[in-house]
């Protein structure tokens, strides 16, 4: 048996001092440490924080096809120096597309023996693949992904209105959630045609051609959608905080909605990203501070559920950093490794406390992937996944510190507040001190539970763990 003890465990009921008894992987107890058995060998942190193993339901890994742009081994690399201990990946930029059950075989292929850290498949919901959909479920995706709008990269297209009505049939069967980039087409066309004499290495210029009203009129279709068919909605990466009443109001009705945001929403502001500075690029875009405050409002009253990275890497020369053009420019912020410490460093400024963190960033998303009877909390019969974090420690931003293929990042050069010491998985280091101890154990969860109607998230699903024997927008 081991005992990971600390004078700040953060439990579900609070943070207070503990030893976490482990067995076997599991969680078998958490007591207070005067409790810890004899026989237990001890690893007593002190001071330092223990928080469970954070999840991650927005990650897109990118391979087989496209891992010279991220892999399973680099990003499941940076996830455990993040503190990340599953992560979901989304159907696109990989090549297959997780659009079919064949794709699907074919990532799990790809991952055998490389990752660090668990790992989860969402499918892809693309024109014309509505039949695949029972069959990904019942392979163990826990959801589905789709766009409104061109997602910037051939492989995975975009769905219309007549789309979702052929697929949200099947979907609703499943009980399984529908995530959604909700931006929708008419808005940024209309936008971008008073732009075509605008000086694209302006960061305003590209602000200006993603509009609000993208992501406002594709909201209000997807709460009519909803409303109809009866879906668990989730609407992925919220940029724009118009939108925040419209969920409040769908909720009221009891309509099955979640919703997400980004460290780049709640940290980086529109004033501050410099002409040319290609690496802020995501889409939806980062709006003005304003905005940003009203974000992080929503996540104090709970009408956004919980934070996820969006992490959406690519080879430096698609981010056009020499030219710093943001019409060319690929869309995407990577953050798995530092994205804690960015969250917590604003967090603390605002008020909040490690178990909101906790919770926003390991339990809302497990609960989303249906993994949150295994993953996401420190709790008897939980995973053994705990991140060992020193809220006193800082650091600034550096190549070293990324991990992932591509160590390029809008943060360089800032000095965030809180380290990541270790993260363990079911009980072992798979990251402690800048190294990476080990062999690489992650497993895939897959979802094999349809029904559930649990705590704040409309389809809750039970997860298993299946052991590896082998051991341009952002999306």
């Amino acid at each position: 048996m081991q005992a990971f003890s600390s004078q700040r465990v953060v439990t579900p009921d609070g943070i207070r001092p503990a030893s976490i008894l482990v067995e076997d992987e599991r969680i078998r107890e958490v007591v207070a440490p005067e409790r810890t058995p004899a026989r237990a060998r001890t690893l007593d942190f002190g001071d330092l924080a223990i928080l469970p193993g954070l999840v991650d339901s927005h990650v897109h890994i990118n391979e087989p096809g496209r891992a010279d742009w991220e892999g399973f081994a680099t990003a499941s690399r940076a996830a455990a120096a993040g503190g990340y201990t599953l992560l979901v990946d989304m159907p696109l930029n990989c090549l297959p597309a997780t659009t079919t059950v064949a794709a699907l075989e074919a990532k799990r292929k790809a991952s055998h023996g490389q990752c660090l850290v668990d790992w989860a498949s969402w499918g892809g919901v693309v024109p014309g693949n509505h039949a695949d959909i029972p069959a990904l479920a019942g392979e163990g995706v826990p959801g589905f992904k789709c766009f409104l709008i061109h997602p910037g990269i051939d492989g995975f297209t975009m769905v219309t209105e007549q789309d979702l009505a052929a697929a949200l049939p099947h979907i609703t069967q499943t009980g399984l959630p529908l995530l959604v980039h909700a931006e929708l087409p008419g808005p940024i066309e209309a936008a971008t045609a008073n732009l075509a004499d605008a000086d694209w290495s302006r960061y305003m210029t590209y602000l200006r051609s993603r509009p609000e009203a993208a992501e406002l009129s594709a909201i209000h279709l997807l709460i009519s959608l909803c409303r109809k068919y009866r879906f668990h909605l989730h609407v992925v990466h919220l940029s724009a905080s118009e939108a925040l009443p419209l969920f409040r109001a769908a909720r009221s009705e009891g309509l099955a909605i979640s919703l997400e945001t980004c460290p780049h929403y709640l940290h980086l502001t529109a004033e501050t990203i410099s002409d040319g500075a290609t690496l802020c690029k995501c889409a939806p875009p980062i709006r003005d501070r304003e905005n940003r405050e009203r974000l992080w409002e929503g996540l104090r009253d709970g009408t956004i559920d919980f934070v996820v990275t969006d992490h959406s890497p690519c080879p430096p020369e698609m981010k056009r950093l020499q030219e710093g053009n943001f019409g060319s420019a690929w869309g995407g912020i990577s953050s798995l490794s530092v994205a804690l410490s960015l969250m917590y460093t604003e967090a603390i400024a605002r008020g909040f406390s490690l178990p909101d963190i906790a919770r926003w960033m390991g339990e809302g998303p497990a609960r989303l992937a249906g993994c949150h009877f295994q993953k996401g909390r420190i709790a008897e019969g939980y995973d053994a996944d705990f991140v060992i974090f020193d809220t006193e420690d800082e650091f600034v931003v550096n190549e070293s510190q990324l991990y992932y293929r591509h160590p390029v990042s809008p943060y360089m050069g800032e000095r965030f507040r809180g380290v990541v010491k270790a993260t363990y998985l079911r009980g072992e280091a798979v990251f402690q001190g800048g190294l990476f101890p080990g062999h690489p154990a992650g497993r895939e969860f897959r979802s094999f539970s349809r029904s559930r109607s649990h705590e704040g998230l409309p389809h809750a699903r039970e997860c298993a763990a299946e052991k590896d024997t082998g051991g341009q927008t952002s999306a």
